[in-house]
């Protein structure tokens, strides 16, 4: 998920909605009898987490887990920037504090891989003394297994929770000019078109402009064209024909559809934008709905369409982005850290994040569980399309360590883009400048 997603607005809004899965909640489950859940009672596990909703859902239940196994569990929860430092000096010094840490798959999976930071839990899995006969690799969406596994194809850590991106559309502007939701990318760039009235302040079309934020809005658009940033053979894809034509379509949509200074919007502006009722659509994470059927915030309650991302010229694809938990190779309670993240990313834990609008978990059987939906703050459209989007995911940015400055390069390009400049000159130069600090972060 990108750092955004923990923005105070966000978290703040978030937060305050958790209560209400607790309150409501069905589709609980009881623990499996066949997992020895107490064979390890008396063990006190460090878990290191990242401030969030979904932590916050996390620590909030663990009471539940400590009765469950008679494991003792000390989390700490700290903002997103400060963890990753934390957990990076370390992990890399061999002896860090905790036995269990929560990673940011977009911006972490490279360098935990890297490091040897994760345990394998390929064992684990598979044994039915500690996994839950319902827990197995086939009920995770694609997206999710792609982030666990490390390039060998050794399971390290457990899927927690998904942000899917989805295009929310105005369904009020769209009948009035006897529009449907577009199925293609260019039936999405014309209709984008066709919204757009200056003279009454309405735009077709908001997405991220502001350099760094942007990015993920193209390599969005170039999963459509049937490429990536980076191919298999680790080299860059970024100046290539589909490249370039993804970019000519932001360009497009941010230039003739978009509203005035969109180069200055990220996921807040756009979102704030959208609320007001005068924008078509707007591309980001699923994760950012909720404040969109709150009266107090939005001036779109019950007038809002959740569509999966339209299919591009060669393939349709719903951009993902996420984070897990895994077990660290240097603990000394392996199997209790790994009975933490089941417990973490189970039936009941998954049920609970969706219902509080928390988060959205990888399991495609929480997704569908009818009894776990009727618990669901949100409307079914929108359910709809995080479980149609998980059937297309595929990760949004590369796997890569220098993720950040990845962004930040390539977000000038684009910004200069919405300015009028060039794709194909703007990707080059961009391209250009990553190459070598690509280089340099795999050497």
């Amino acid at each position: 998920m990108p750092s955004s997603f923990l923005s105070p607005t966000r978290r703040s809004f978030l937060a305050g909605t958790a209560a209400l899965g607790a309150s409501s909640l069905v589709g609980i489950r009881s623990a499996s009898a066949a997992v020895n859940w107490k064979r390890f009672a008396g063990t006190t596990l460090e878990v290191n987490l990242v401030k969030s909703p979904r932590s916050e859902t996390l620590i909030k239940y663990l009471p539940e887990f400590e009765e469950l196994t008679g494991i003792k569990v000390n989390a700490e929860a700290t903002p997103e920037q400060q963890q990753r430092q934390k957990t990076t000096i370390e992990l890399s010094s061999g002896k860090p504090s905790f036995d269990v840490v929560h990673m940011s798959y977009h911006v972490q999976k490279r360098q935990f891989e890297k490091g040897g930071w994760l345990a394998d839990i390929s064992g684990f899995l598979k044994d039915p003394s500690l996994t839950d006969a319902s827990l197995v690799e086939g009920d995770f969406a694609e997206a999710g297994m792609t982030f666990a596994k490390d390039s060998d194809g050794v399971l390290r850590s457990l899927p927690f929770s998904v942000d899917y991106w989805i295009v929310y559309w105005n369904k009020a502007l769209f009948e009035k000019k006897g529009l449907s939701y577009p199925t293609t990318f260019e039936e999405m760039a014309s209709a984008a078109e066709a919204l757009t009235d200056p003279s009454t302040n309405t735009y077709g079309f908001v997405a991220r402009g502001l350099k760094n934020a942007n990015t993920p809005v193209w390599t969005t658009l170039l999963l459509g064209y049937g490429s990536s940033p980076l191919g298999a053979d680790g080299k860059l894809r970024t100046n290539s024909d589909e490249a370039v034509e993804a970019a000519k379509l932001y360009q497009r949509l941010m230039t003739k559809a978009a509203p005035p200074g969109v180069s200055g919007f990220n996921w807040a502006e756009a979102q704030s934008a959208f609320l007001q009722g005068k924008i078509g659509m707007w591309l980001d994470g699923v994760g950012f709905a909720p404040p969109i059927e709150n009266p107090e915030k939005s001036r779109v309650v019950g007038q809002v369409g959740y569509g999966v991302m339209p299919k591009g010229p060669k393939a349709q694809a719903a951009a993902t982005t996420g984070d897990g938990l895994g077990v660290v190779a240097a603990s000394q309670k392996k199997e209790a850290a790994y009975l933490f993240c089941q417990w973490a990313i189970s039936h009941d834990m998954g049920a609970r994040l969706l219902q509080a609008g928390a988060g959205v978990p990888f399991r495609q059987s929480v997704l569908e569980d009818a009894k776990v939906r009727e618990g669901v703050k949100m409307p079914a459209a929108w359910l709809d399309a995080v479980a149609g989007s998980a059937k297309v995911s595929q990760l949004a940015l590369p796997i890569i360590i220098p993720v950040t400055e990845f962004r930040d390069i390539y977000g000038v390009g684009l910004t200069n883009m919405i300015g009028g400049a060039d794709p194909a000159t703007e990707l080059k130069t961009a391209t250009t400048q990553f190459e070598p600090v690509l280089a340099r972060s795999e050497g």
